[in-house]
């Protein structure tokens, strides 16, 4: 059997061609049997180059160094082909695949030139064949030359037309194979997405959005939580409610983009756009200590948060728990009880259930034997200022006494004896508190409504539970509205949510100091985060809707950073802090009323440990909303003093008057004591009109700095 080299050994001379088309020499360096190739060398601009090329490719180009196939020559088969006759014969036996064109007969014109002086025999009778004619050998050589064109000339055309197979080497194969996959994954792309679009509902809006949800689900594990699981004991617990979907998002088509897998993890499947238009799921993962899905009720939350928070104050300790989130999201329904439509069963909130564990809590031997007291009182904090809602909305003053103590005065505390005293004093003062209309919300909750269950033994506080529902955290973003009660509303809100977290963080990292006067929530409930016997709990509200989804983001965000520095204490930072005010357009206040005030002490302390969440001009404008707002107390005040000291004047006068009614009177004493009281009067009024003046220019102030603030960006969908 002759090799497939043919006459091709190392250090062969052989015609190449360049990818660029060019044809040159190249000497063999190599044999490659197994691939059927050779690598060939040459030299160009001083540099030794080479590649590797297939048999058929140097064959093609180089014909007179092909194989010859030996066959024993007997009387009955035809002379032996010439070299190129044999070549194609080659290729023709390799290429199976390939059908044969118009031209492709080789073997019938190649038997009907004679290439040596024998005389052919024929194979089917023709019709008066001309005898052979000996010709010279001149003529022989002139049709083997033309022999050898037309068959280069062939091979040359098939392999234009893809009929010459050529031996491919690995990478290539290997390319050819990716492609292969990659169409193949296209079509069943395509089979999908056409099976998809045949089962698909067009009247949702993100239909695309909800398979994808669908799909990323479908691969989860779910574990959510149930009543067999064990209650841990927190310092700090902070959980995530999710609600369902709500009749207005249904009628929408509104997609739910929030999933819960287990009993601590809550994910976000944010929608995002690319470049391209093409849109895709951004899956954000948060932990917190519990999480309950749109089936939990109002019991099994009450059970894994408030509950365990209950035997704190009957140990002489201070209990809170916060419903916190957008409005909407659940927080009233979470703490007040279930709605049927505008009416609300107040005895199915954490309120009663907190109430009704209390009560029975009494009841207990250890506990009975203390003789307590329970007291109960409600109370809203709406743009600085503080309202009882049992007592027709009277307004309250916030005050420190002698020994650094907060006291509302002039808050009524009832006495209750039983669950039903407290869901009365519920329903009382639910109907009382402040609502607003937000792009989130129609009756927006503009105020924090705080509802304390108080133990006293012989008068003296023994125990307090505070339950709070938060103001709904969207209003905190509006700051830069045109209206100023907005502006105010949001500047409260968002000022005081920022302190109370950073409070909570203060509980959970015992520090020295906690910044409770930076706005009015935290500055009542001081007593509620100082401490070691001081627990709080924290129930992050969440609508699951897909138009609600960055505000959900904002809450979890909120509720994870309350968490996240208590459990890892490796972010724990003391020490020096960033100076974020450096350059800060504050010099239109007065020194000394800010250093002075320390209000604004833990105000700039606020906003320093919440650097990305407060730019220079929101603090700019916290500085003027805290500024306008005391001096507005402090103008009605003094308004109030001048008012009840013009009744005195008016004695005063009147009792002068009358001494002018006598014959007699002493005129220079009635000069006298007129004087005094013009001048007491005019050093009265001229100090209340500058505060007024004051007044002015601070209401100035804060709205010149409302404009400074930066609007805040949108994420795209």
């Amino acid at each position: 059997m002759a090799s497939p080299f043919g006459k091709i050994v190392v250090n062969t001379c052989v015609e190449i061609k360049r990818s660029d088309g060019r044809i040159h020499q190249a000497m063999v360096s190599s044999l490659n049997e197994e691939n059927e190739s050779v690598i060939v060398e040459w030299i160009e601009n001083g540099d030794t180059k080479g590649k590797e090329i297939d048999l058929e490719t140097i064959f093609a180009l180089n014909p007179d160094v092909a194989p010859d196939e030996h066959i024993e020559e007997s009387p009955g088969t035809p002379p032996p082909p010439t070299p190129v006759s044999s070549k194609i014969n080659k290729i023709a036996k390799n290429r199976r695949t390939i059908a044969p064109t118009k031209n492709d007969t080789p073997s019938r014109d190649n038997r009907g030139i004679p290439t040596r002086a024998k005389p052919p025999l024929p194979q089917q009778p023709e019709p008066a064949p001309p005898p052979p004619v000996q010709q010279p050998v001149q003529t022989n050589q002139n049709q083997m030359q033309q022999q050898q064109n037309e068959s280069s000339h062939l091979l040359m055309s098939r392999k234009d037309n893809g009929q010459l197979s050529r031996r491919k080497s690995n990478c290539v194969k290997e390319v050819e194979k990716l492609q292969e996959k990659r169409e193949r994954r296209r079509l069943q792309q395509q089979e999908l997405r056409e099976k998809r679009a045949q089962e698909v509902d067009t009247t949702i809006p993100n239909y695309e959005i909800m398979y994808m949800i669908r799909d990323f689900r479908a691969s989860l594990d779910y574990r959510p939580l149930t009543t067999a699981d064990l209650i841990e004991e927190h310092r700090i617990c902070v959980c995530v409610r999710k609600r369902p979907l709500n009749k207005k998002e249904l009628s929408m088509k509104d997609l739910d983009v929030i999933t819960i897998p287990s009993k601590d993890v809550v994910m976000v499947h944010e929608p995002k756009q690319k470049v391209d238009l093409t849109r895709y799921l951004e899956n954000q993962t948060f932990r917190f200590d519990y999480a309950f899905d749109e089936s939990a009720t109002n019991e099994m939350v009450y059970r894994f948060t408030a509950r365990p928070l209950v035997e704190t104050i009957f140990e002489r300790g201070m209990a809170t728990c916060f419903a916190y989130g957008q409005t909407g999201s659940g927080k009233t329904h979470t703490m007040g009880g279930d709605f049927s439509g505008k009416n609300q069963d107040c005895s199915k909130g954490i309120y009663a259930l907190a109430a009704r564990d209390v009560f029975l809590m009494l009841k207990k031997p250890n506990y009975k034997k203390l003789d307590l007291q329970v007291y109960a009182t409600f109370f809203e904090i709406y743009s600085g200022k503080v309202f009882d809602l049992l007592n027709g909305k009277a307004k309250l003053r916030v005050l420190e006494d002698g020994k650094q103590q907060v006291q509302v005065v002039g808050l009524q505390e009832k006495e209750v004896r039983g669950t039903e005293d407290v869901l009365r004093l519920i329903e009382v003062g639910n109907s009382c508190r402040t609502s607003g209309q937000t792009s989130a919300n129609a009756h927006s909750s503009r105020s924090h409504a705080v509802f304390q269950i108080i133990l006293r033994r012989k008068e003296k506080m023994h125990g307090k539970f505070s339950l709070i529902d938060l103001a709904g955290n969207e209003r905190g973003a509006d700051t830069s509205s045109a209206n100023r009660q907005t502006r105010l509303e949001g500047a409260e809100i968002n000022k005081s949510l920022l302190a109370l977290k950073e409070c909570i963080r203060a509980l959970g990292r015992n520090k020295a100091h906690t910044p409770f006067r930076a706005s009015k929530l935290t500055q009542v409930l001081r007593d509620s985060f100082i401490g070691e016997n001081s627990r709080t709990c924290m129930i992050a509200t969440i609508s699951p809707g897909m138009t609600s989804c960055e505000n959900t983001l904002n809450t979890l965000r909120y509720a994870n950073r309350v968490k996240e520095l208590t459990v890892d204490p490796n972010q724990v930072m003391e020490g020096g802090r960033p100076n974020i005010h450096a350059g800060n357009p504050l010099d239109y206040l007065d020194d000394e009323w800010v250093t002075a005030s320390p209000q604004r002490d833990d105000l700039k302390l606020l906003c320093e440990q919440n650097e990305e969440e407060v730019s220079p001009q929101l603090f700019t404008f916290h500085e003027a909303v805290s500024q306008l707002v005391e001096m507005e107390e402090q103008v009605l005040e003094d308004h109030r003093a001048v008012f009840q000291e013009s009744n005195r004047w008016l004695d005063d006068e009147k009792v002068l008057l009358e001494m002018t009614e006598e014959v007699d009177y002493d005129v220079e004493s009635y000069v006298t004591q007129l004087e005094q009281i013009l001048h007491q009067k005019i050093d009265v009024l001229i100090e209340l009109r500058d505060k007024v003046k004051s007044f002015r220019t601070a209401l100035q102030q804060e709205e010149q700095a409302s404009r400074q603030i930066n609007p805040k960006r949108p994420r795209a969908l």
